[in-house]
């Protein structure tokens, strides 16, 4: 099906185009996160127990690992347009046969097939949107497609625990053929089609280094929060990290390397994906993590207390989304990523001081307020990441970074777990045990996010002002 040509709508570029990926983001992060409530009624329907369930889950992790590396690649060679319509078609039928699975196993290659396919949504998705985005709308477009990365995770588990009550585990899977149908329409009519940008060889041992490298490590992560951890958990990242190291080495002596390394000498881009981004974003994602487990297990709050908290603090996740813009034009983005990551951290912080006895117009305010800080920093992150990328280096910034946002999600729930188990074990067990744990991760979350956010003074005062519209003394 050819694509509708769009050139006479002056918002085409910057409106529709950023609207349709974000459909597809949205049912991709949606998926992530909606089943966790339903995994003891799938290990029923498998004859299994939750913990052998989560090689289902490992499998998604994994497979996304490995195929994040050549999504720029295939984007290049193929077109983006192309290669985003057959991740998204590939996801909603990977997407159905999970539902329709009647074994571990025939969930588990239904699993690796999603993981595949949502790899290469996040990266090739976002060099489409960069391809059609004028710098004066970037932050427009960007904030389109980050909203879905903000609100999954917290209304997620809300929907999952009501289909599965009314409706059955299988329909958390099954909700995607809709939302998959209406993408691939959405891609097909308005995401303007455009030759490949390239021929290069495939780069098989920097696929193999950098697939392995990231799998390892994400599953380190992954073990590393969960009760099973330990030294698996630690051989594992310390695999990961010396192919990680490997990698690299591998990336930057050859030609035609699968992942261009250069981009990260663009300041902007180091700055949002590296060391300054990477700790904003821990604690962006650990956030979502510690609130329900803050109001059910440490205050003992039930479901539908704790899911009202939640929607609340989505509320202020919504909020952002106008103010973005206007925002970034007052203050610029170095002011802004201060500023609002100090306002972010502090929220964050103030959660470890709850108890069952704070009025619920403050804690409402709390939670709008850190939803709200939380969502603009994630956007001015992300956005300042591209504002100084060129066109040839749309490929490898927009898979670096997605590489580096998978790691950093895991990291926040990792970080967050791992200091509550620490916590446990120099505090006496009983009731208060695991509040005085949620309290202190709590805390150390919001400690790296301030730290995050000083960094940005690092910034020129300038950075990304063609993107921002922000002017010096103006």
């Amino acid at each position: 099906m050819s694509s509708i040509s769009f050139t006479s709508l002056p918002l085409h570029r910057t409106r529709i185009v950023p609207a349709v990926v974000a459909v597809a983001f949205f049912m991709q992060m949606l998926d992530s996160t909606i089943i966790a409530t339903s995994l003891p009624a799938m290990a029923k329907a498998f004859a299994t127990d939750v913990v052998t369930l989560n090689i289902g889950f490992t499998a998604y992790l994994l497979a996304m690992a490995v195929f994040i590396p050549p999504a720029g690649w295939l984007a290049d060679r193929f077109g983006a347009r192309t290669v985003f319509l057959a991740a998204i078609a590939l996801f909603t039928l990977a997407s159905a046969a999970c539902g329709l699975s009647g074994s571990l196993t025939e969930f588990t290659a239904a699993r690796l097939f999603q993981g595949a396919s949502a790899a290469l949504m996040t990266p090739v998705g976002r060099q489409l949107v960069l391809r059609d985005a004028p710098k004066a709308e970037l932050v427009r477009a960007i904030a389109t497609i980050t909203w879905p990365a903000l609100i999954a995770p917290v209304i997620g588990p809300l929907i999952g625990a009501w289909i599965t009550t009314h409706a059955g585990w299988q329909w958390n899977f099954f909700i995607n053929l809709p939302l998959g149908l209406l993408g691939v329409v959405l891609v097909a009519f308005f995401v303007p089609s455009a030759p490949a940008e390239g021929d290069r060889p495939f780069d098989l041992a920097g696929f193999v280094l950098t697939g392995a490298g990231l799998a390892l490590t994400l599953a380190g992560l992954e073990f590393s929060s969960s009760s099973a951890g330990g030294t698996a958990a630690l051989a594992l990242l310390a695999a990961g990290l010396v192919t990680g190291a490997f990698a690299v080495r591998h990336l930057r002596r050859v030609p035609h390397a699968l992942l261009d390394l250069a981009v990260l000498k663009v300041p902007t881009f180091a700055f949002a994906t590296l060391s300054s981004g990477t700790a904003g974003r821990l604690a962006v994602n650990a956030t979502p993590f510690l609130l329900p487990l803050l109001f059910q297990v440490g205050l003992g709050f039930d479901a539908v207390e704790t899911g009202s908290l939640i929607l609340v603090y989505f509320l202020g996740n919504l909020l952002m989304k106008s103010v973005t813009t206007p925002a970034l034009r007052l203050f610029g983005f170095r002011s802004l990523l201060v500023i609002n990551g100090v306002v972010a951290a502090l929220t964050i912080g103030i959660f470890a001081f709850i108890d069952g006895e704070t009025p619920r117009l403050f804690l409402f305010a709390l939670l709008i307020t850190c939803g709200f800080s939380r969502s603009m920093q994630f956007t001015a992150l992300t956005t300042i990441a591209f504002a100084d990328v060129t066109a040839g280096q749309r490929s490898a910034a927009t898979t670096i970074s997605a590489m580096l946002q998978q790691l950093s999600q895991l990291l926040g729930i990792a970080v967050a777990a791992a200091v509550i188990r620490i916590v446990s074990v120099f505090v006496p067990a009983g009731p208060g045990a695991m509040l005085t744990g949620i309290r202190a991760a709590f805390l150390v979350v919001a400690s790296i996010g301030l730290a995050s956010a000083l960094r940005f003074l690092a910034l020129p005062s300038g950075a990304g002002a063609e993107v921002s519209g922000h002017r010096r003394g103006g």
